[in-house]
């Protein structure tokens, strides 16, 4: 049994953990008031330019086959997957979902006899993945959106990932992150960036499109669409930002309750002992009273 020391000590010690869970779940709320803000405003300009980008790809795929970055490289060995996690722990399972999805993604691939490669944003997808796949890795981007997050930031990953494919060193390109739902929810999300996923337009669809573009489709797609890539990259940057909070603040918080609950069993196991304690006392200084 542990003696009486051993238990203040130990509750000293899990009152301690709970302070600081709890400051971190205060600090959490307050930084995805922010970060949900910012994904929930850009949503409508990345929904609104995939919109755009499906009447300018009908006229012209009507026209021709395109710009590359619709119409591809023509084949389909060569994957990249943007795994998108975090640089810092505590956040439940947001990290583990997205690096249970990525393995997922890997293994499917593979198991078609395509090459996969890696470009991981946040430590713990590099540090996690480069145990298994470190072969894969083709680079890491850690402290991003320090001190704020940005286009910028997002920008920098679209050029790079422009770069790739212009060098012919992939042949599709997706993003793997947490969309935000709420702060106990987030969906694992896997959307492919590059040939950009044009839904099918029916004729229906394409008869009540009647925009007509100065200069050419052709024209704007080759400026559009690479601003589109990193779009795209910025909402998933935004998504993914909102839904750590999220999950941190909700992990924060379930310690914070769980530190409560085992400050009252300790402190019913010291209160216990130290009756103990006193009775087994009184019952010697009674033996010995009856023993003079």
């Amino acid at each position: 049994m542990p003696s009486l020391k051993d238990l203040r000590n130990r509750i000293s010690s899990v009152k301690s953990t709970q302070k600081i869970t709890a400051a971190m779940k205060m600090v959490a709320a307050s930084k995805l008031r922010r970060a949900q803000e910012q994904a929930e405003a850009g949503r409508p300009y990345a929904d609104r330019m995939e919109r755009m980008l499906v009447g300018l790809a009908a006229g012209a795929k009507t026209a021709g086959q395109g710009p590359k970055l619709i119409a591809g490289t023509g084949r389909n060995d060569v994957h990249l997957l943007l795994v998108v996690t975090s640089d810092r722990g505590l956040a439940g399972a947001f990290n583990a979902t997205v690096l249970r999805e990525t393995r997922k993604q890997i293994r499917e691939l593979q198991g078609l006899g395509k090459q996969v490669k890696l470009l991981i944003v946040g430590r713990k997808g590099r540090d996690s993945l480069r145990r298994d796949y470190a072969s894969l890795i083709v680079d890491s981007i850690v402290d991003i959106g320090r001190p704020k997050l940005g286009f910028a930031d997002a920008d920098a990953i679209a050029t790079r990932i422009l770069t790739m494919f212009g060098a012919g060193e992939f042949d599709v390109c997706s993003v793997v992150y947490n969309k935000f739902k709420s702060a106990i929810s987030q969906i694992i999300t896997v959307q492919q960036l590059v040939p950009v996923a044009i839904p099918a337009v029916t004729e229906a669809t394409a008869s009540n499109i009647v925009y007509e573009f100065e200069p050419s489709e052709e024209q704007i797609l080759a400026e559009l669409l690479p601003r589109n890539l990193a779009i795209q990259v910025y909402k998933a940057l935004l998504e993914s930002a909102a839904s750590e909070q999220g999950a941190r603040m909700t992990a924060m918080d379930n310690a914070t309750r769980n530190a409560g609950d085992m400050i009252k069993r300790l402190t019913l196991v010291y209160n216990r002992t130290r009756q103990a304690y006193i009775t087994k006392e009184l019952i010697e200084i009674i033996s010995g009273a009856e023993a003079v």
